[in-house]
């Protein structure tokens, strides 16, 4: 019984070579023609915007590409595995393989160490750029698109309740003393909860007693009249700091920085369920790409000229996409309590890697 996990050097460099030539044509193919396609559905809303043209298209592609590079990395990872063991497996290359002594395993070894590389990559990517371009997009489209905001830590549609009244911002940019509130408006409230004034401002900076709102109108319900008033301090117990763990986006934060906001609303006695699942799938998602391999496996073996290689390829795919919906289930059930985090983000990825290799064992091994 042979104990080497992996085949001959050249091989294995032949085996790794063909799989990443797919996997990033594969790539380039899928993320060009959904690239396309939501900027034919976007480009209007994006034009509609004052000042807006090419340049700002162009500017919403270089933002939106690596989300789409993110999201889909995993399933191109596994048409490039349908496409290369359906190959080999045409050509007959499987079989001088298994002839020569190799076992599955060894055959599809080298296809799961590209793909755990393809899989650490895709971690440090999303973790350095995706977040980035995330909250970037995130804040510019709650701008319908104006000027792009001048940092990636910014939060949108904040909504922050003092007594009776209310604070409510289009984006919140920066943190701490230096934070700043555009597109405010404060909601002044009787106590039978009416709404009373309805202040507004184009921006609102923490001066360390509240919020100062700049250049504001008011408009008086009860009279109905619009006056100019000077420049108010509002929202007093409205911290920076409350703001900033009131609306936690998980895709526009990296890992370290989203344990530190969960930590934070731990703090404050806020729910974090749903935070920590997303915190354990941002290991859990990138790994996703390493079970390709074994989950389309079913494609690499039996008998092309059979007539069962193109049922094998879709038993292939239909395993991978199938494991794409579950994982986007658990996760979702994980987020209104169902399962505990942990379990959300890791479950499907254990339940599919066992599901591949007792495919593999019970077929081939």
């Amino acid at each position: 019984m042979r104990l080497d996990f992996f085949p001959s050097r050249r091989l294995t460099i032949y085996l790794a070579k063909s799989f990443i030539v797919r996997i990033f044509a594969v790539l380039v193919m899928l993320v060009m023609v959904l690239q396309i396609l939501d900027l034919l559905g976007t480009s209007g809303d994006i034009l509609a915007a004052e000042g807006n043209g090419e340049a700002q298209l162009w500017t919403y592609v270089s933002l939106r590409v690596p989300q789409l590079i993110a999201r889909f990395l995993p399933y191109s990872v596994l048409l490039a595995t349908i496409l290369t063991l359906a190959t080999l497996n045409q050509n007959s290359e499987v079989i001088a393989m298994k002839a020569s002594g190799l076992s599955a395993h060894q055959i599809l070894a080298p296809l799961i160490m590209t793909a755990t590389i393809v899989s650490g990559m895709s971690f440090v990517f999303n973790e350095r750029i995706v977040t980035r371009a995330s909250a970037t997009l995130s804040a510019w489209e709650k701008a319908d698109f104006g000027p792009v905001p001048p940092t990636s830590d910014v939060r949108s549609n904040v909504y922050m309740a003092e007594g009776d009244a209310i604070l409510a911002a289009r984006t919140a940019a920066g943190s701490g003393p230096s934070m700043v509130l555009s597109g405010v408006t404060w909601y002044r409230r009787d106590p039978n909860l009416m709404l009373t004034e309805q202040w507004r401002s184009d921006s609102a900076k923490w001066d360390g007693e509240g919020w100062v709102l700049e250049e504001p109108s008011r408009f008086n319900v009860g009279i109905a009249t619009l006056d100019f008033p000077p420049d108010t301090v509002v929202g007093k117990g409205i911290t920076p700091e409350e703001i900033a763990i009131s609306s936690v986006n998980a895709d526009a934060q990296d890992i370290f920085t989203l344990r530190q906001s969960i930590a934070a609303l731990e703090a404050a006695g806020r729910r974090t369920d749903e935070l920590k699942g997303r915190w354990w799938h941002k290991i859990s998602g990138p790994l996703s790409a390493m079970l390709m391999p074994l989950l389309g496996a079913v494609a690499a073996f039996g008998l092309a000229r059979s007539g069962q290689l193109f049922i094998r390829a879709v038993i292939g795919m239909g395993l991978g996409f199938t494991y794409f919906v579950v994982d986007n289930a658990a996760l979702a059930i994980g987020n209104f309590g169902g399962y505990p985090p942990f379990l959300a983000a890791w479950a499907p990825f254990f339940l599919f890697a066992l599901i591949g290799e007792l495919v593999l064992l019970r077929t081939e091994e």
